[in-house]
């Protein structure tokens, strides 16, 4: 049996993605419909759950003498609640 529409088109090498489809739209921008308020509010609520855990181990690690965790907590509570606020305030 032979397929009337022959062969697929080989990708395009130039394209590290692929092609569209259904998985990836043409145009990203098109297609990105903003998230329910009731989604956004639960991940932003996520997200300050995480932030006081980063920010717990950011002050113990200060408290038992260990400013390089410490700083890697406060960076990690100060990025998870900039992302949170991200996903809450804009979409």
């Amino acid at each position: 049996m032979t397929d009337p529409l022959g062969p697929p088109d080989p990708p395009d090498p130039a394209d590290p993605a692929g092609p569209a489809g259904p998985t990836r739209p043409a145009d990203p921008e098109v297609a990105r419909e903003p998230r329910p308020l009731i989604e956004r509010v639960g991940m932003a609520a996520i997200a300050v759950v995480l932030a006081v855990l980063f920010g717990g181990v950011a002050v113990a690690a200060w408290a038992g003498g260990e400013p390089f965790l410490a700083v890697m907590g406060a960076i990690g509570c100060l990025m998870t609640a900039w992302v949170g606020g991200l996903t809450l305030f804009r979409g």
